[in-house]
């Protein structure tokens, strides 16, 4: 089951789709409005932007890292854009991984902080001027590819291959988030993450009207010390099964999970229920590096299950180790055409 969606979402249309259709529909149409009329501020530097088409996690958070360690290589400065969404900062704020906590600047601008420059902010084109004052000479967007407020010079729109599309509605019939003929369209490349079929259906589409598909996984960095251990593993993510899979893929045995909603900060009840647990089954506690960073600053059992938890760390792992080169490398060319045509195109 994915966290914090409707289960409906993720199966064969049903009455709770078909009930919501009004809904979808204008929910649809201003989507579409948006990315065909959206005044896309185009910017000095190159723009890069890392999505998804639906609703919920696909991987965009290790995409981004990627992308930006890729960048590092190259030697640019890359400086990624977030919304911040989780955080209470509603400013502009460069986030220091050092000193902001996640419920200031949001989990994952603080985990993909400790790679990057990177700025949150309410409203993108601040972001992005804010990184290019410090020195950014390419921005890395997480999200926004439907907002359509700045002007990117790449899209690469990230699917999970166990989900898909789900059942292809528009929010809230289903997690599309604009109708997806459109979101094709203004696409650069798509990459699959994971291992699956759900999405291969819409992956033909995208091959056929001749969008580029990358394959990507999730791979667990070496933790032999956990393989044969028995673990109570948590994860407050979009599809916590996800993690649990990537626990039993390092040859832990998950004994207890627990699962929470995407971002949601744990209560003292839901952490003594963990600890509690772990001491009672003498079990090692495991989870995600987002989860942890949410529990870093805090004290009490928070900070006593800060202390006690390991850490599964996971790499975006491109079937072409190339691919995060050659997506930086094109993101600059199409800004260096940009830029010498005088004119920012409205569509690809």
């Amino acid at each position: 089951m994915v966290s914090d969606s409707p289960p409906f979402w993720w199966r064969k249309t049903g009455w709770e789709a078909l009930a919501l259709a009004p809904i979808s529909w204008i929910y649809g149409a201003v989507a579409a409005r948006n990315l065909r009329r959206g005044a896309r501020a185009p910017l000095p530097v190159p723009v890069v932007c890392v999505g998804n088409f639906t609703v919920g996690g696909a991987g965009k958070t290790p995409t981004v890292i990627a992308l930006a360690k890729a960048a590092t290589a190259l030697g640019l400065k890359p400086g990624v854009l977030s919304r911040g969404y989780g955080g209470s900062i509603d400013r502009t704020t460069v986030v220091d991984p050092l000193h902001h906590r996640a419920r200031d600047v949001g989990d994952e601008p603080l985990l993909i902080a400790r790679h990057a420059l990177t700025v949150i902010a309410r409203k993108r084109l601040d972001g992005a001027n804010r990184l290019i004052a410090e020195g950014a000479d390419l921005i890395i967007m997480d999200d926004g590819f439907q907002s359509a407020r700045l002007h990117f010079d790449y899209a690469l729109m990230v699917i999970d291959a166990r989900r898909g599309i789900g059942n292809g509605r528009i929010v809230p019939s289903g997690p599309v988030r604009a109708p997806t003929g459109l979101q094709l369209k203004y696409a650069t490349a798509l990459l699959k993450v994971g291992e699956g079929v759900a999405a291969d259906p819409f992956i033909r589409l995208a091959a056929r009207i001749g969008k580029p598909v990358m394959e990507a996984k999730i791979a667990p960095r070496q933790s032999d010390d956990l393989a044969g251990k028995r673990v109570l593993a948590f994860a407050g993510i979009a599809d916590p099964e996800k993690f649990f899979r990537t626990v039993r893929d390092i040859g832990a045995d998950p004994v207890a999970t627990r699962s929470f909603g995407d971002h949601q900060h744990l209560t003292d009840d839901e952490i003594e229920d963990i600890l509690s647990t772990a001491d009672r089954e003498e079990l090692v506690i495991v989870t995600t590096a987002k989860d942890a960073v949410r529990l870093i600053g805090h004290h009490g059992r928070a900070e006593d299950l800060a202390r006690r938890m390991r850490v599964v760390e996971v790499d975006m792992a491109f079937d072409n180790p190339q691919a995060p080169g050659l997506i930086i490398r094109e993101t600059i060319e199409a800004a260096r055409r940009r830029r010498s045509s005088g004119k920012t195109p409205r569509a690809v």
